[in-house]
């Protein structure tokens, strides 16, 4: 037999082959391909099955759980179990009705405590089945909380008979991811706002157990305008009253921009530390606005302020005490109450010390005149007042107090030159008087003090005391905030009689008039007049008794001139 012979075999053989089957035809291959065709069937029944019979056990132990931890009734609208990627969770319509105060079942909005648009988690059959179920991440989107007035709590859920051991917790989650999350801190009081807090992103840890868990959050401020981010830990939650659940974290505040409030502006960054409970917490920070502005001056100064504040959440108020500020030169301390006034915004009433300050820094904040009018050591004490308004702060700015300023000296030589010279006439120095009014040099420094108030950006001064060498001042008068107008009025009391005040001819000439003009212990006395626009100040006797004109009387003047520059019809004269 030849190799080909061998190698094709015999016919029969050949004939054998030929009608042996195909692999896949096989009995053993078909016998494996209908088990795993049974196999996967079953697979395919049993997950159906599993997930037709964990689905509730999956929603009754998420309500459970909720329930029991807020010890209120929980709704579930949907809940969905996929075993595509694990077992993946999906719900839908959460809310924790928890009803008190403005959630009551009467109120018409008939809002719940918590609610949450959606849920999603992952887990697996054995965190699935194990006591407490424990859950890796959730995330959530579309979250409100609405924390109702203080001992307006609805019934509680006793899950347990009186006395006996609570439940354990059946739900442990080491990290819910939360999106658009809206919190309410709800208030009873009349003319009351809600404090409302939109929070971008909130992250929880652990949260679950009876220990606080711990939160990170991003949220948007809208006025200022700025991004806040803020740390820290919340808990344990409260069932009795929400507002008693503990709260501590700590904060930034970038960005801030004040252009947002009508009337200041500049950049605000602030970073502090808080703590205490959702109805009442203390917090304790600093502010750097290296460019703070008033819109009436446009002079932006860098200020700095540490403060300590309560904010009492049954009401939104917040109470500052005390605000410890730096501006410029200038240290004073704050201490008051913000109050949310419903619709209208804040309402701000402050007590203003000021032991340590300049004047030239008050000016450069808050007049256009540049150079300030004057500068010196100033100690101030006042009410501010800033009521609530969609209007500028300049125009609504209330202040009402005292000052003193002590070694005054002006920044316009004209004005200082006719300080100087009238400070050496009423010394009895006339020789002097001439080179003092004219060598734009400060031969005298000066001390004043007045009660003011400020309104409707009009500053009106009464009592004011202006004490230079040789003479003193009495003075009532009103100055625009804008540097454009002041007008002053009262008189002049010098030590040196007329006669002393000139020299030659005119001191002899004088002579005989001096008995009428002393008055009131001094050498003489005349009433005065000093206004002027800008920076041009006219000096001069003020006539026809207009020298016991009121600060109102001037005001209404001060009117009619800025009418008559800008070319209205002038008001009436009273």
């Amino acid at each position: 037999m030849n190799d080909d012979e061998t190698q094709r075999g015999t016919e029969p053989e050949r004939a054998a082959v030929n009608r042996s089957p195909r692999w896949w035809r096989r009995r053993w291959v078909q016998v494996t391909l209908t088990a795993v065709v049974v196999v996967l069937v079953g697979l395919v029944i049993g997950a159906a099955y599993v997930i037709h019979n964990e689905e509730p056990l999956v929603r009754g132990r998420v309500v459970a759980a909720l329930s029991q931890r807020f010890n209120s009734p929980v709704e579930l609208d949907k809940l969905n179990i996929s075993l595509l990627q694990g077992i993946e969770v999906h719900g839908r319509g959460l809310r924790i009705r928890y009803i008190a105060g403005p959630t009551a079942p009467d109120h018409e909005s008939n809002v719940p405590m918590l609610s949450v648009a959606s849920f999603t988690f992952r887990t697996n059959f054995t965190e699935l089945l194990h006591q407490p179920m424990r859950v890796e991440h959730v995330s959530v989107e579309g979250m409100e909380l609405h924390i109702p007035p203080a001992n307006q709590r609805g019934p509680l859920i006793h899950h347990d008979d009186p006395g006996a051991t609570p439940t354990k917790v059946t739900f442990l989650v080491d990290r819910i991811y939360c999106k658009d999350v809206k919190l309410f801190i709800e208030t009873s009081k009349p003319g009351k706002d809600p404090l409302e807090f939109d929070i971008q992103k909130l992250i929880l840890t652990d949260v679950g157990a009876t220990q606080p868990f711990a939160y990170e959050a991003d949220l948007t401020n809208p006025r200022p305008l700025g991004q806040i981010h803020a740390t820290g830990h919340f808990g344990p939650w409260a069932s009795a009253e929400p507002r008693d659940s503990p709260l501590d974290g700590d904060y930034s505040f970038s960005h801030a921009d004040l252009n947002t409030i009508k009337g200041i502006g500049g950049m605000l960054s602030s970073t502090g530390h808080f703590s205490g409970q959702l109805g009442n917490i203390t917090a304790d920070g600093t502010t750097d606005t290296p460019d703070f502005s008033l819109d009436v001056s446009n002079h932006p100064v860098p200020l700095h302020t540490t403060f300590h504040a309560y904010i009492d959440g049954s009401t939104g108020d917040t109470t500052l005490d005390p605000v410890q500020a730096h501006l410029l030169h200038s240290d004073f301390t704050a201490r008051g109450k913000v109050q949310m006034i419903h619709g209208q915004g804040h309402d701000i009433a402050l007590d203003v010390d000021m032991p340590h300050a300049r004047i030239e820094d008050m000016l450069e904040l808050g007049v256009k005149t540049d150079p300030p009018l004057m500068h010196g050591a100033l100690t101030l004490k006042t009410k501010l007042h800033i009521p609530p308004g969609h209007v500028r702060v300049a125009q609504k700015v209330e202040l009402a107090g005292n000052f003193a300023i002590h070694s005054v000296g002006f920044s316009n030589p004209k004005v200082q030159d006719r300080v100087d010279s009238m400070s050496m006439r009423a010394q009895g120095k006339p020789q002097e008087a001439g080179a003092a009014g004219k060598d734009r040099q400060a031969e005298v420094q000066s001390e004043m003090t007045a009660h003011f108030n400020l309104g409707h950006g009009v500053i009106t001064v009464n009592d004011l005391h202006y004490t230079i060498p040789g003479a003193l001042v009495l003075l009532n008068g009103v100055y625009s905030m804008d540097g454009n107008l002041f007008e002053f009025k009262g008189h002049v009391r010098t030590d040196a009689t007329a006669s002393q005040m000139v020299s030659g001819w005119k001191s002899w000439l004088l002579k005989g008039v001096d008995p009428f003009l002393k008055k009131n212990g001094a050498g003489l006395e005349l009433p005065i007049s000093i206004s002027g626009t800008k920076g041009d100040v006219n000096f001069g006797l003020a006539l026809n008794g207009t020298s016991n004109e009121t600060p109102e009387q001037m005001k209404a003047d001060l009117k009619a001139k800025a009418a008559a520059r800008k070319g209205l019809p002038q008001p009436p004269k009273h």
